[in-house]
């Protein structure tokens, strides 16, 4: 078992910065250093001022706090960090492929093959390799061969550590996880790297929740894990359309279901649609992983889940439409939340971005705010993720950083994020300053439900 004094990790962002910054945090004896090759990242990390952190997590602030300038440090210069660290974690993007062979579904591997590359090339020392990002099976194969082939003979173990984190509560998961899970080679080295690993997390883990496997039942748990957590978002989804059929309601229908021991409550809350950088693209990734071995049963079943997601997102966009008498040309419609769920301030795959993308294409204007999203993030989001021109964004979007005026002479009202605060507004109020009849369409079932109808709102939930 190597001793671990100094740990470098490549990549600042979601899953880096708050992972070493409670590493760091519980193991003061251990030097973590955080790099990237952004540098406005990392000066974010830097900043004096904790509230300005590049990521937005409940708790993270204090985390970074108590460890930054002691142990932990955030820098560009990845070279040194990797020259002087024992252990060297990968938590680079692995976005979707956007081009060739698995377009649209297979995981674009190139940030993982250039840091491994990296790696090989600076270290001439023995170095232990963690795989922090979502990969697919066998990716490890992959880095071990670019290690061994083309350093300098330095001689390397890889594993597995995939990240269970739900944004949100991603200080919470990483102080108390349900489990930890490292998978390295089945032989005398690929355990003694195990133990090192584990050794860490025992600092403040208990041994029990601390599980090792081998490499590649590692790297399939977490895809598997995210499948099956979307799988329920989008099976509660689909019985949620079938009761606004048949007049039963979801929620009853959920907390029915979810008190069988069997099934359980959580992940049973209808909603818009579910978004995140995860859940997507680990489907689609597990699907085309399906479809490379010949397992077309397997791959249609879970690309369904996709499918029904989709659909979601689709049909609230169609009820805005179709309740405002089937035209929401120049209507000016209110969007309560643009992240992709609460206590976060990332938007990756938000039902926002899908839902306003559908509502500018009826030609709507948009009033957006949420309390974490910058009016910078969202522009960019819908310039990126939409067809729409900059001209029409700038002309018919507006970005309110609070609610001052966001609700005047509005037409609807739709709740794209759970914000808590949302639920604390005064409704009667609001109901004053919009037009009527007047809209609200609860994408999150958040909204006092009766009060609203009370104040004289149209209310439109999900599944009711």
């Amino acid at each position: 078992m190597t001793k671990i004094k100094n740990i470098c990790c490549i990549g600042a962002g979601y899953v880096g910065g708050p992972t070493m910054a409670v590493i760091a945090a519980k193991c003061p004896d251990i030097t973590v250093t955080v790099v990237d090759m952004n540098p406005d990242r990392i000066q974010a990390w830097n900043d004096p001022d904790l509230s300005k952190l590049p990521v937005y997590e409940p708790g993270l602030a204090e985390i970074v706090g108590v460890a930054r300038g002691r142990n932990l440090f955030f820098s560009t210069s990845v070279d040194q960090a990797i020259d002087q660290a024992e252990m060297i974690f990968i938590s680079v993007n692995t976005p979707t492929k956007t081009y060739g062979s698995g377009k649209g579904q297979a995981a674009d591997l190139k940030y993982i093959e250039l840091c491994a590359r990296q790696i090989a090339s600076v270290s001439k020392t023995n170095k232990i390799v963690v795989e922090k990002s979502t990969l697919p099976v066998r990716t490890a194969e992959a880095i071990k061969s670019i290690l061994d082939n083309t350093g300098n003979g330095a001689k390397f173990q890889v594993l597995s550590n995939p990240e269970f984190l739900a944004e949100g509560t991603a200080v919470t998961d990483l102080l108390q996880p349900d489990r930890v899970l490292i998978g390295g080679e089945q032989t005398l080295e690929g355990n003694a790297a195990i133990q090192s690993l584990v050794k860490i997390y025992s600092s403040w883990v208990p041994e029990d929740k601390i599980l090792t496997t081998n490499l590649w039942s590692s790297e399939l748990s977490k895809l598997t894990a995210n499948a099956f957590l979307a799988q329920r978002v989008s099976s509660i989804n689909s019985i949620s359309e079938l009761c606004e059929k048949t007049g039963a309601d979801v929620a009853e229908v959920a907390r029915a279901i979810g008190m069988d021991s069997r099934i359980g409550p959580k992940f049973l809350n209808a909603s818009v649609g579910f978004g995140g950088s995860c859940f997507q693209k680990d489907i689609l990734n597990l699907v085309y992983i399906a479809r490379s071995y010949g397992l077309t049963e397997v791959a249609d079943y879970w690309e369904q889940v996709i499918i029904m997601n989709d659909h979601q997102k689709s049909r609230f966009a169609q009820k805005i439409v179709r309740e405002l008498y089937n035209t929401i040309s120049g209507k000016k419609i209110v969007f309560l939340g643009w992240a992709f769920k609460k206590d976060t301030n990332d938007t990756r795959e938000s039902a926002a971005i899908y839902v306003a993308n559908l509502l500018l294409q009826e030609q709507a204007e948009l009033a957006i705010y949420d309390p974490q999203v910058s009016k910078k993030q969202i522009v960019s989001d819908l310039t990126l993720y939409t067809d729409l021109s900059a001209e029409v964004i700038q002309k018919r979007v507006e970005v309110h950083s609070n609610t001052d005026t966001l609700f005047d002479a509005a037409h609807a009202i739709a709740v794209l994020t759970e914000w808590d605060e949302f639920k604390s507004y005064e409704w009667n109020k609001i109901y004053k300053q919009v037009t009527k009849p007047a809209f609200v369409f609860d994408g999150r079932n958040i909204l006092p439900k009766q009060e609203l109808i009370n104040f004289g709102f149209k209310y439109y939930g999900i599944g009711s």
